[in-house]
Formats: structure tokens, C-alpha cells, sequence
């Protein structure tokens, strides 16, 4: 596999990544605050909610979600992270449950899983099966705002050589149903069956999107535009590019980091800096091992297919992005936040370490109630 570079025109206001607009969704898994199985409580949990933040349902009733509002530096999207953390929790105390920032279920779990009541959820039971027992997992969607779909494109294109970095960052699913899958996200994993989900393809022009995007539709690997489940994609609802990639952070520091990191890569794409094209062997490879490996094991350098070590591939996204962390003011922000998460090991090995203190799937949800 070789390298092959596209250079991207600069866009107006390119390579200062704080003239990007950004928002982060974050979802959340509800547990009984006593036995840490799974509650199916989410419509109780919102009904409660007075409506200040953007606090919403998910597929299954196991789920809640929230979404900032659109805001322009990291402290903004700090603070929005926080206050729905924090409503949330509130909220579900009120019903006897926590919430728990994990991509998979530690304890418990139904197959099929509870579904929110609402026709398209139950339109996709029906055309896809058994498909829908894996739907109980959490992710972290980024959004960048375009101002147009060729914007748009050129983003996803610049995202997709770094996906399984990004991957690794958030790995925190070891997990699921009792016992360790013995990946460090089982969450990326598990979304992997869905036909329109996994890392998107190279996209000549937003025409070349919509083309791809109709086959997904016409063959009913995709019921709409908000079905196409690629891990970067251009949003059905909001004039943004969403990478869809990464677990739910562990904790509030480990999205933001992600966020900045995202925005970052938008902001070199835009600046003109040529971006490495990554074949889809290499790249679905690399992402399988950030998926088991997570921060702390190896990872497939996606040009050549050979084995490094995960940590030389956070540090050279971090080089390839540093003129535009510089350019935002968020270059201590990452740094200092890759360094740290590093030495950690990332959410998948804090679960692990919180298991093997006792060998107590309960002490892992203790954990993921304090962190989150």
C-alpha cells in the first residue's frame, strides 16, 4: 500500500480552526443505581427534563442523549458537556438510576433491546433483523459546520486516514454483558454488521457523495439519509460534517480532547495542507486493531500495513494538526491532554484496572458512575 497525497484548494478563513463552528453529541447508557444492570427508564428520565438543555431519546429506552449548542472554543463545549452531564445524572437519580458514559453495557442487557416507541425505529426492526440486538452501545459524534457539502467532503476525506486514531483515543468498551470481549472498543465493533456503517469511501466531489449515498438508499442497505452510518458522514439534519467514529468518552476532558482534535483536522483540510489517501484494506485493517488495541497496544500504520506502536500514531496526528491547534489556541489543550491520556491508557484500561482490583464487574460500573 502506498501513500498517495490530494491537495485540497484553501477555503476562506483556512487553518484557523477556531473559526470553525463545533458541537458534540454524547450518549449515555441508564443502570439501576444499586445492581448496575441496565433500566429501560429513558422516557421517564426526559419526561422530567425542563426543556433549558438538548436532552433526547435514543433507539433503545436503555439510552439517553445529549447535544451541545453550537459553540466556537473548547471552554464552550467544556461547559455544555458538564451541565448535561450533570442534568442527566440528576434526572435519572430521581428514578433510582445512574447514568453511565461506557460504549457498551457492563452489566445486564436484552436481546432485542427495548426500542423507543417511534415508527422509524420501528420500521428499521423490521427491515433489519437480529441486526437491531447490538444497538445497545454509546458513541461520541463530533460536528463541524460547513458551509457547504463540497466543504463538507473535503473534511471527511481529510478524517478518514486518521479514523482509527481517533478510535484508539476513545476506545472505553471493554466490556459488555458480564464479561470482557477482549477488545478495548467493543462498541466499534459491534456497529461494524450494519450495511451502511464503517469507514466511508474517498469522495471525488459532494455529486460522488450523494451517488454513493443513493446506492446505500436503492438497495436498502439504508432506509434515508440518516441511516448512512459511515464513520464520518455529512448530517441528514444540520448543515455540519458529523464524524461518528469514537466511544463515548469516559470523561468530560477525554471529549473535549476529541473535539479539539477533530476540529483540527477540519481546519488543516481547509488550510490546503495536502491529505494522505489511505486504501480501504489499509484502512479497515487499522481500524480493527485500534478497536482491540485501543491507546495502549499497536496499531496498523494504514499506508504500509506494518505494526507500530498506538502511541507514535496519536503523536504524528498531533504533529500533522499542530499548526492549527497552534492557530486556535488549543495546542497546550492536546498536548498536555494526549500526554495524559497516554501515561492513563485511555477509558478501556481504567475499566480493566477497576476490574482487576477485585475481579467485580460492579466496581467497573462504580467507576464509570464516579467518572462520568
Amino acid at each position: 500500500m502506498s501513500e498517495v497525497e490530494a491537495v485540497a484548494p484553501p477555503r476562506p478563513g483556512a487553518g484557523v480552526s477556531g473559526a470553525l463552528s463545533i458541537g458534540v453529541e454524547e450518549e449515555f447508557l441508564l443502570v439501576d443505581a444499586v445492581s448496575g444492570d441496565l433500566v429501560p427508564i429513558a422516557g421517564a428520565v426526559l419526561g422530567d427534563a425542563d426543556g433549558e438543555l438538548d436532552l433526547q431519546a435514543e433507539m433503545t429506552t436503555f439510552q439517553v442523549e445529549s447535544a451541545t449548542a453550537v459553540c466556537r472554543t473548547m471552554d464552550e463545549v467544556r461547559e455544555q458537556l458538564v451541565l448535561a452531564r450533570r442534568a442527566l445524572g440528576g434526572l435519572a437519580r430521581e428514578h433510582g438510576a445512574r447514568i453511565v458514559a461506557t460504549g457498551t453495557p457492563v452489566l445486564g442487557g436484552v436481546r432485542p433491546p427495548p426500542l423507543t416507541d417511534r415508527p422509524r425505529y420501528r420500521d428499521i426492526a423490521r427491515q433489519y433483523g437480529s441486526l437491531i440486538d447490538g444497538l445497545t452501545i454509546c458513541g461520541c459524534h463530533v460536528h463541524i459546520g460547513i458551509p457547504d457539502e463540497d466543504t463538507g467532503v473535503l473534511i471527511s476525506n481529510a478524517l478518514r486516514p486518521w479514523l482509527p486514531v481517533l478510535l484508539a483515543v476513545s476506545a472505553n468498551s471493554p466490556f459488555s454483558e458480564g464479561r470482557d470481549s477482549g477488545y478495548a472498543s467493543w462498541r466499534y465493533v459491534s456497529w461494524s454488521p450494519w450495511p451502511s456503517a464503517g469507514a466511508p469511501p474517498w469522495f471525488a466531489s459532494a455529486e460522488d457523495y450523494r451517488r454513493r449515498m443513493e446506492t446505500l438508499r436503492m438497495s436498502g442497505a439504508a432506509l434515508d439519509p440518516g441511516m448512512v452510518y459511515w464513520d464520518v458522514r455529512l448530517s441528514a439534519n444540520h448543515p455540519t460534517v458529523e464524524l461518528r467514529v469514537c466511544d463515548v468518552a469516559g470523561t468530560v476532558e477525554e471529549a473535549v480532547l476529541i473535539a479539539a482534535l477533530v476540529r483540527a483536522v477540519a481546519a488543516t483540510a481547509l488550510s490546503g495542507r495536502p491529505v494522505p489517501v489511505v486504501s480501504d484494506l489499509g484502512l479497515r485493517t487499522a481500524l480493527w486493531r485500534a478497536a482491540r488495541d485501543g491507546v495502549g497496544g499497536a496499531a496498523v500504520e494504514p499506508h504500509t500495513g506494518r505494526l507500530v506502536r498506538a502511541a507514535e500514531r496519536v503523536r504524528a496526528l498531533v504533529e500533522w494538526v499542530r499548526p492549527a491547534l497552534r492557530a486556535s489556541g488549543d495546542e497546550d489543550l492536546v498536548v498536555d491532554g494526549v500526554e495524559r491520556l497516554l501515561t492513563d491508557g485511555g477509558g478501556a484500561a481504567r475499566q480493566r484496572r477497576a476490574f482487576a482490583r477485585r475481579g467485580s464487574l460492579s466496581d467497573v460500573v462504580d467507576l464509570l458512575v464516579a467518572q462520568t
